[in-house]
């Protein structure tokens, strides 16, 4: 039905509160609405997409005739966690969380750790990824100890500083820990956190990498490449999912590359799926509680969205959506449990609010059914009602 599907992840663009919300602390949440009443927020091109109709919205202006597919798409999967959204988004449900360590690392998966890397560790503990450095930068850097942190997510972070410990030997140690972290450790992520600069002025560079826990089952990714369709991953897609049945690798180092990215693949001929997650949303301004930062951002990607619109031909459809929440009002600085949007354009796509979805899934269920495979994955195809005749 389609030639080229474009899913465009706003990592943590949450849409409001999910029913089971207070049990996660974060029934007072809304993502969207925090970033309305910020100066400067102005998404004109996602209004007309629906994305005001969508139900339970109550800010911004509706679109008299929304120009594409609209609604909001509930979590089903446990948790609210980076990795768990997009497998969900993807058609595979989690019905158990993926472990987090409020107090720390067990000591046994210590002692496994620095018995490999040779090496002792600091911190142990939850911790901002800026602020671990600059208070345990400089021991790190007397010692060659390595920083050892963790948030609330499901993630076991190392962080070491690029003069002491080289970018591709903080990726070994990383694969360590990846290997000792499983079964009940199963965390989602280990992250390479290298930084540079000299106390108290250190700074986080590029050199971040994710090593993720592998899906534990099939997921629209592996069924599209089975059938022989790209599948084409932009930003962190290719770390979430382990680097599993994908087209090449295509590593971002924020929003605007991203963007740019996803564009530039608009202009190729491929025959399948282009993933993108735009990774600033969450990492730079809703973890970091910055509510202008987000709106700011949200601009810009509606700016970018309307020239985007332009490249779309007759047989391409686009998916915007998210994985979670992540207010950056509320007094946490952690992900939210929170509806996600969900915006569908393309010329072969009608005008149609698609109400309150039960799972994520329904979107991974809907790209395999317009492609003809799928049938075992979780989630209800909504494609009947989106297309027109």
């Amino acid at each position: 039905m389609f030639k080229r599907i474009f899913l465009i992840v706003l990592d943590s663009f949450g849409i409001g509160a999910l029913p089971d919300a207070a049990l996660y602390g974060d029934e007072d949440s809304n993502t969207l609405r925090s970033c309305s009443l910020q100066e400067g927020f102005a998404l004109p091109n996602m209004r007309k997409l629906g994305l005001f109709n969508i139900d339970g919205v109550s800010c911004g202006e509706k679109a008299e005739a929304p120009m594409g597919a609209y609604g909001r798409l509930a979590e089903k999967s446990a948790g609210k966690d980076t990795t768990i959204g997009h497998w969900e988004i993807c058609g595979l449900i989690s019905p158990e969380p993926l472990p987090t360590y409020p107090h720390g690392f067990p000591q046994e998966i210590i002692e496994e750790f620095t018995g490999r890397t040779g090496r002792g560790i600091l911190c142990n503990q939850p911790y901002s990824g800026t602020d671990v450095i600059r208070d345990y930068g400089k021991e790190h850097m007397k010692t060659g100890k390595l920083i050892v942190y963790t948030s609330a997510d499901s993630v076991f972070q190392i962080a070491a500083h690029e003069d002491i410990i080289s970018r591709q030997e903080l990726y070994e140690y990383c694969k360590m820990a990846r290997d000792i972290l499983h079964g009940k450790h199963s965390v989602g992520r280990v992250i390479a956190r290298p930084f540079a600069g000299e106390y108290p002025n250190f700074y986080r560079t590029t050199g971040r990498h994710d090593f993720s826990l592998a899906p534990t089952g099939k997921t629209l990714l592996d069924e599209l490449a089975e059938h022989h369709l790209d599948v084409i991953p932009v930003g962190k897609i290719y770390d979430i999912f382990a680097g599993r049945n994908l087209t090449g690798s295509h590593p971002t180092s924020g929003n605007a590359e991203g963007m740019a990215v996803t564009a530039e693949t608009a202009l190729t001929d491929f025959h399948g799926l282009c993933f993108t997650n735009l990774v600033d949303f969450d990492m730079l301004y809703g973890h970091r509680n910055d509510p202008k930062g987000y709106a700011a951002a949200l601009t810009e990607f509606d700016r970018w969205l309307g020239s985007f619109l332009a490249l779309l031909r007759k047989d391409d459809v686009l998916f915007i959506t998210a994985d979670h929440g992540c207010d950056p009002i509320t007094e946490s600085t952690d992900h939210s449990r929170e509806y996600v949007p969900l915006l569908i354009y393309g010329e072969k796509i009608k005008s149609v609010n698609l109400g309150t979805r039960d799972t994520f899934a329904d979107i991974g269920k809907t790209i395999a059914d317009s492609f003809g495979v799928g049938k075992e994955l979780a989630g209800k195809s909504f494609l009947s009602d989106i297309t027109k005749e």
